[in-house]
């Protein structure tokens, strides 16, 4: 029997009274996917389905239950089957913050977020999330030779730039380990916040939070403004960084005291996640088959350039990346304006 089928069946048995349909809600970069489940009296809910083979639902619902408890606005567990890998959810609803965002209603939607990040934060203690320790941040940055350079544009490193390459990693790595700790989301961006609308709405709704972690404390800030999948302008977004600083620090959160030395350390997070980001895109397309983030490394490997550029120590890198432009130009490639996405002519 098939997964669906299998998912009907469960629904059935914990709904004898009710009749319902189920349709596809939505999927992600993982093997999970998602239900809508809409009854004969129209309401709504989700199924999540996590194949035991290859996801393991129980830290989903662990960072549930800590950012549940930590007030925010998280899909609230009606039913689970750990066993098959079902969870029955509230619905949050099927408009994203990257569908909602606008000129207009930006300025409410990211002070929401804002807000519903302190509280995570304030909610955080050690030993409860896995660490985003040494290991893992080294491991997230060697995805970018292996996959992006290496498997996404045949670019082989001389020994010297293995060598540079490496010393830059352990100072990112260095930069990274030194700031303060909190609960981080790891993915906290406009595909993972939800709109919610009506009279009671509670934004944002927040998902894909399976990957939490205890780590540095202005990860999850990069996340939500240096968005691989909408920009906005430079001083706009320091705007809002700003503002989450001056709260943060109001909410008794260890922020540094200088915001100059807060956003150094918010850029060379950033630093980390995008090498990551571009790592992670590359491997999907070439080792899952899911060409559809090519499309957004373009805007990944701007805001990694505007980092190097701005720090010397990262020349190192901002070198890589005018190589993989030199190479990408004398094989026939046209460049997207500044960025390290290509189209041949």
């Amino acid at each position: 029997m098939d997964r669906q089928k299998q998912i009907s069946t469960w629904l059935a048995a914990l709904l004898p009274d009710h009749r319902f349909s189920l349709a596809p809600a939505s999927a992600d970069a993982s093997f999970r996917r998602y239900f809508r489940v809409t009854g004969d009296d129209g309401t709504t809910r989700i199924v999540m389905d996590a194949p035991p083979a290859n996801e393991d639902c129980r830290p989903w619902l662990h960072v549930q239950q800590l950012f549940q408890a930590a007030g925010a606005h998280v899909p609230e567990v009606l039913a689970q089957d750990l066993e098959r890998g079902f969870l029955l959810l509230s619905d949050l609803g099927d408009q994203t913050y990257l569908q909602a965002l606008d000129a207009d209603n930006a300025a409410p939607l990211y002070a929401d977020a804002i807000a519903a990040l302190v509280g995570i934060q304030q909610a955080s203690r050690p030993g409860v999330l896995p660490d985003y320790d040494r290991l893992l941040l080294r491991r997230e940055l060697d995805l970018f030779p292996e996959w992006f350079l290496g498997r996404h544009h045949q670019l082989a490193l001389t020994d010297a730039e293995k060598t540079a390459l490496d010393a830059v990693f352990e100072r990112i790595i260095a930069v990274n380990l030194a700031e303060p700790r909190v609960f981080v989301h790891r993915d906290y961006h406009s595909r993972n916040l939800m709109r919610i609308g009506g009279a009671h709405a509670c934004n944002p709704g927040i998902i894909d939070f399976q990957d939490a972690v205890y780590g540095p404390i202005s990860y999850d800030m990069v996340s939500l403004l240096k968005d691989a999948y909408i920009e906005w302008d430079e001083d706009l977004a320091l705007d809002w960084l700003i503002r989450y600083w001056e709260r943060a620090r109001k909410a008794g959160l260890p922020v540094a005291a200088d915001f100059g030395v807060f956003f150094r350390d918010y850029d060379w997070m950033g630093v980390q996640r995008h090498l990551k980001v571009l790592g992670i895109f590359a491997r999907l397309c070439h080792r899952d088959g899911k060409d559809g983030y090519l499309k957004d490394l373009p805007l990944v490997a701007r805001y990694l350039r505007k980092a190097c550029e701005r720090y010397s120590e990262l020349s190192p890198l901002r070198k890589l990346l005018d190589r993989v432009e030199d190479k990408i130009t004398v094989l026939g490639y046209t460049m997207d304006a500044g960025s390290l996405g290509a189209r041949r002519e």
